[in-house]
């Protein structure tokens, strides 16, 4: 089968449904929830309850995206069939978005962040299996860097919804309305495969029926493991300079409005990223190199994080922002490209790549245990951000095990 061109209604749609999902995890990532625990909490206790809903949450999703991606290929074998998978998802994540909403205590709190992981990562993990459906590997670069793109506006709209509403109650419906509104072209417009050539299920024998063709396909290759550890250590960068930022203002910088600044960076993060991520993804087709994209990315990451280590003063924290901003776009634009070159089988594709999310998700559960201790007594936020400098160049060391990948 030849690829298809890539009909920009459905890509248009795509983007608005990953935008969608990522304005529900991160408006309360990035302001709701830290707002809330410090509600509940007090400002002392604040960092460890972020903490324990965030990480509890984390694993939440760990479990749910891979057992979303099994019933997306399950329900794929003939044809693709994603499109139950980002209602059913969607559902629960806007059930538990409207749980935090009226939550009155932290039982509450930590079962709607629940609800909202286990709920989010079913179309997320659909989402991302549809372009691998879809979008040929010589076209996956740019395509995959806007699909970063998206999720990096769907951060700002999650967090200036959050602020706009006052960082409270109204913030959570306004999300809980905007994810199926966002989410609900994608569902409407037809599914077809046309990245892969899929036999028919009739031409298959009967022990690659059902749910045994997909287990067949979960064999993780060493390059896979290399580019899962790759997405882990770039995630948790990612995850150690947001987890605390609206603490880091209020506390270590000193600005009379963290919400506010938050938004202000997380505007100035998606210029830069989209700009970033539009660039190297369209470069890195042209050259039809990906590696070079991700060292560039890390070092801008370190150079960021070393920043706000040492200079804790609004305008440098500014500049790291824009540093980080960088460094993320350049591994986004990438970052779809590798992981979907390094998958197994085409049978297994929603199951591995929900696999591949879980170094995703991993770092908001290791991110607040790695950061809370730091912050409240091993050397503050100086120490905390040069330790996430020391992980972003870490992340380097997995390139030489992608040999698949130029």
């Amino acid at each position: 089968m030849s690829a298809s061109p890539i009909r920009r209604g459905w890509l248009a749609a795509l983007l608005l449904a990953t935008g969608g999902v990522f304005a529900g995890w991160f408006g309360p990532i990035q302001i709701l929830l830290p707002a809330q625990a410090e509600h509940l909490a007090g400002g002392s206790g604040k960092e460890a309850l972020l903490a324990l809903v965030t990480g509890i949450g984390a694993v939440a999703s760990m479990i749910a995206n891979p057992l979303w991606g099994l019933l997306s290929d399950r329900m794929s074998l003939v044809r693709p069939r994603r499109r139950p998978v980002v209602v059913a998802g969607t559902v629960v994540g806007v059930v538990g978005l409207v749980v935090l909403a009226v939550a009155p205590d932290v039982p509450w709190m930590i079962a709607g962040w629940v609800l909202v992981q286990l709920g989010l990562n079913g179309p997320f993990a659909a989402l991302i299996a549809m372009i691998a459906d879809r979008v040929p590997p010589e076209r996956r670069g740019l395509v995959g860097s806007l699909f970063g793109v998206a999720q990096v506006a769907g951060v700002v709209l999650g967090t200036a919804v959050a602020v706009g509403l006052g960082e409270g109650q109204l913030g959570y419906i306004a999300i809980a309305v905007a994810v199926p509104l966002l989410g609900g072209a994608i569902v409407l417009l037809p599914e077809q495969r046309i990245a892969t050539t899929v036999p028919d299920a009739a031409a298959l024998p009967a022990d690659r029926h059902g749910i045994r063709a997909v287990l067949a396909g979960l064999r993780p290759t060493a390059a896979f493991a290399w580019a899962w550890t790759l997405r882990l250590l770039v995630n948790l960068v990612n995850a150690l300079v947001l987890v605390y930022l609206y603490y880091f203002l209020a506390d270590g910088v000193g600005v009379e409005d963290p919400g506010t600044w938050v938004l202000v960076l997380t505007l100035g993060n998606v210029v830069l990223t989209g700009v970033a991520a539009g660039i190297g993804g369209a470069l890195s087709d042209r050259l039809a190199r990906r590696k070079v994209f991700v060292v560039a990315g890390g070092i801008a990451l370190a150079a960021g994080a070393v920043v706000f280590a040492t200079l804790p003063v609004l305008a440098a924290v500014i500049v790291a922002a824009l540093f980080v901003a960088i460094g993320w776009g350049l591994y986004v634009s990438v970052d779809v490209a590798i992981i979907t070159h390094v998958l197994p089988s085409d049978r297994s594709t929603a199951s591995m790549l929900g696999v591949a999310n879980i170094a995703s998700a991993l770092p908001q559960a290791l991110a607040p245990l790695i950061a809370a201790p730091i912050v409240t007594g091993l050397g503050g936020y100086p120490v905390l951000y040069l330790v996430t400098g020391a992980i972003a160049l870490l992340a380097l060391a997995c390139l030489p095990g992608l040999r698949q990948v130029t």
